[in-house]
C-alpha cells in the first residue's frame, strides 16, 4: 500500500503511519506536494530483531569473596565516618 502524506501530517500521525510501513506499506512524504522522501520497511529481519535475552546466561561468572555482611572497615575506625 503506497501512501502519500504532506510533512504536517507525518508530523502529527507518525507512530500511526510508522505503523502502516511495519505492515509492509509506503509512504511518499511530500513538502507542498513535491515529493520529498520515501518510507519503506527493511526487508532485512536480522536487522529488525530485538536482541534476545537469556535469563541466568551470567551465572557462574561471579565469584563472593569474604562475607557479605561483615563490615568493610574495622569497627575501631566507624567513629572517623561520624
Amino acid at each position: 500500500m503506497n501512501r502519500t502524506v504532506n510533512v504536517a501530517e507525518f508530523k502529527d500521525r507518525f507512530s500511526e503511519l510508522l505503523a502502516l510501513v511495519e505492515q509492509g506499506g509506503e509512504l511518499i512524504v511530500c513538502r507542498r506536494n513535491v515529493p520529498l522522501a520515501r518510507v519503506e520497511p527493511i526487508h532485512n529481519p536480522a536487522i529488525r530483531k530485538p536482541e534476545r535475552r537469556v535469563v541466568g546466561c551470567m551465572k557462574g561468572t561471579v565469584g563472593i569473596h569474604g562475607d557479605l555482611a561483615e563490615p568493610c572497615i574495622a569497627e575501631e575506625d566507624w567513629g572517623m565516618l561520624k
